[in-house]
């Protein structure tokens, strides 16, 4: 007890200090679109260079009024201009720093007045600001809510459920203030949307590991009379899969280093010392809570001494109808799989126009589109072009005879450079454009194609690297080479399959243009990686029970003793990522379902049917070239059809 409260009071003294790091982590957050894009881009180096004109930079803002005189808003903006029923004016603001924009772009409105819309780069900037600046808090109470609501009904008692939850909340402090040391410290860049995806990936990997240490307390607590013994056997017990656990997650991460888009980059370190933060938490602060509090906490289903804790029926039962036809079970059951893969031949993976990135519609975008069809030779900040001052008119001259080219401001020339706005239509003439003797490229619409061509290249380079770590993490803990293959194979079947139902349901139920190209690495590496968890969770007990029942019986005593609380493991970790939905940003609420989808597919089919079967197919030679219970004789015949799993 003593070491209890030993480590409880360490906690609180770390707590202390993470709060306060913590809270400055919105200090160092960096939402400027040029973080998504690697710092070797050519669009990246203009607009770097951009910012070098008018004594920081100027941003265009673009005032937009429906339905108003030219007359009226030549009052406050001398330069207004008509179309039709559209007005228009363009008032240049400082952009050295976009953080400020916000406090601009909202005085810009007040004095603008009503029916006004503030788009052009400045609006888009500052709308996106405002976007991400809300998120954490929507996103803290929408994940706290679901926790509290999944904790309760997993436990059925009122008490339980708020250590597994305190314990999360102190594993996403001490998370938050990692992130700000690395944002700060380390120069790696932390956005709002990484900010968001650690806040639900902490929370809900956090309450993973604790709904499993706990569950195996609880059976602990019925073999021994003594809490702190049934804490220690259980630790021991629980404590190496989720080690493996959340070596796996954090493997998958760090390999999120070798992007080359800074945001992407800076994602990995940031989410990986978040599952750190988890894993100290679970295995410290969690043991010490449980022991400090009388088994009462655990009302009404109190775990008694001496009495036998039996396993729940609905996993006995689907392990023992698996177990009658293993070999029809996992091939059907694949069939079905790489029928829903099959759909990835035809969704829709892009990037997205501004107009699409949000599922509402923001000031900026609507006016964008009141000027896209009253203004179409709008300087609205999709082509930025630099040019050595000397070849400033032959660039202009160049620009203007593309087609795709739809306007072209005079050059503002500022020491040995010249800066050049105007609109394109495509990427297309983008590329045109950058063949131009002197000219770099960039806008937003050269943006969208560096960071399409940047995402293409992390997924070719990291979904192998990332594959190849796991199976090779699973092979030192299994000691053995056909587990780790099966389980990732099970695993990356299950991902195409979800990527693709989610494709089709983006764009057929949801609306949305297209899945974003950076979308499925970042999906990949968390649902491949978590996903792996409930493998591993599954797999570890099958391997602990085999030296006793041979492999056959011990997939299913393993599916048995661990389908409840894997299940309510899964259900968590799907709904705070579900969670994301509830923000307007489009990539995040895509990301969020196909975790969700995909664990929700991995924990009720891939795990339970599929992983299961082949297991029991498998029999010993899944532990090759490891002999591991190839001396039960009773685990080379096949089981009985009336088998069912004893419970531990």
């Amino acid at each position: 007890m003593k070491r209890a409260w030993l480590t409880l009071a360490i906690w609180l003294v770390l707590l202390a200090g993470a709060g306060m790091l913590s809270g400055k982590l919105e200090e160092v957050r960096n939402n400027d679109p040029s973080a998504y894009l690697p710092a070797s881009a050519e669009s990246t180096q203009v607009e770097q260079a951009r910012r070098a004109f008018a004594q920081g930079g100027q941003i265009p803002a673009i005032i937009v009024w429906e339905d108003k005189s030219v007359e009226e808003v030549r009052e406050s903006f001398p330069r207004a201009e008509a179309s039709g029923n559209v007005v228009r004016a363009v008032v240049p603001l400082e952009g050295g720093d976009l953080e400020s924009l916000t406090a601009e772009v909202d005085r810009l409105r007040e004095l603008a007045g009503p029916g006004a819309y503030v788009t052009g780069p400045a609006g888009q900037s500052a709308d996106a600001i405002e976007v991400f600046g809300s998120i954490d808090l929507t996103l803290l109470i929408a994940t706290s809510i679901v926790v509290i609501v999944v904790l309760l009904l997993t436990y059925r008692g009122p008490l339980l459920w708020l250590i597994p939850f305190f314990s999360a909340g102190a594993a996403l402090v001490s998370a938050q203030a990692g992130a700000y040391l690395l944002a700060r410290y380390a120069d790696f860049t932390v956005s709002g949307q990484s900010g968001g995806i650690l806040l639900v990936l902490v929370f809900g990997i956090a309450t993973d590991y604790a709904l499993l240490l706990v569950a195996r307390y609880r059976e602990e607590l019925t073999r021994h009379e003594n809490r702190v013994t049934a804490m220690t056997v259980a630790w021991k017990r629980a404590a190496p899969a989720i080690v493996a656990s959340a070596a796996t997650v954090v493997a998958a991460l760090l390999c999120l280093l070798a992007a080359d888009q800074s945001a992407t980059r800076g994602l990995g370190p940031v989410c990986a010392a978040g599952v750190v933060c988890a894993l100290v938490a679970m295995l410290t602060l969690l043991p010490a809570l449980l022991v400090l509090v009388p088994r009462g906490v655990f009302w009404p289903r109190i775990p008694r001494y001496g009495t036998a804790e039996t396993s729940a029926g609905i996993w006995t039962r689907i392990g023992t109808a698996v177990a009658r036809r293993p070999r029809r079970t996992w091939i059907i059951t694949t069939v079905v799989l790489a029928g829903m893969a099959a759909t990835l031949s035809v969704i829709t993976i892009g990037p997205l126009a501004d107009a699409d990135t949000y599922r509402g519609r923001p000031d900026s975008v609507i006016g964008a589109e009141l000027l896209a069809k009253n203004f179409p030779a709008t300087q609205d900040g999709s082509l930025v072009v630099i040019a050595p001052a000397g070849q400033a008119a032959q660039v202009k001259t160049a620009l203007e005879a593309d087609p795709g080219v739809t306007s072209v401001a005079e050059p503002v020339v500022a020491g040995p450079n010249a800066l050049i706005n105007g609109s394109v239509t495509d990427p297309e003439t983008v590329e045109r454009l950058r063949e131009i003797p002197g000219a770099q490229v960039g806008g937003t619409v050269a943006e969208a194609l560096d960071a399409e061509r940047a995402s293409e290249h992390d997924a070719r380079l990291i979904i192998p690297l990332i594959l190849v770590v796991i199976v090779i993490i699973l092979g030192i803990l299994l000691r053995a080479v056909v587990a780790p293959l099966l389980v990732i194979a099970t695993v990356v079947l299950s991902f195409a399959a979800t990527l693709g139902v989610s494709g089709l349901i983006f764009t057929h139920v949801f609306g949305f243009a297209a899945t974003e190209t950076g979308v499925p690495l970042l999906a990949f590496v968390f649902l491949v990686a978590v996903g792996v968890d409930y493998n591993i969770f599954l797999i570890t007990r099958v391997r602990e029970e085999t030296a006793e029942h041979g492999t056959r019986k011990a997939a299913l005593i393993a599916l048995s003793a661990t389908g409840g609380v894997i299940t309510s493991a899964g259900v968590v970790l799907a709904a705070t990522f579900a969670v994301l939905g509830v923000l307007p940003l489009v990539v995040l609420a895509e990301i969020g379902f196909i975790v969700a989808f995909g664990v929700l597919l991995d924990t009720f089919v891939v795990r339970s049917v599929l992983l299961t079967a082949l297991t029991i197919d498998a029999g010993d030679r899944i532990w090759w070239p490891s002999r591991l219970g190839s001396k039960i004789v009773n685990d080379r015949h096949p089981l009985p059809s009336n088998s069912s799993a004893p419970a531990r």
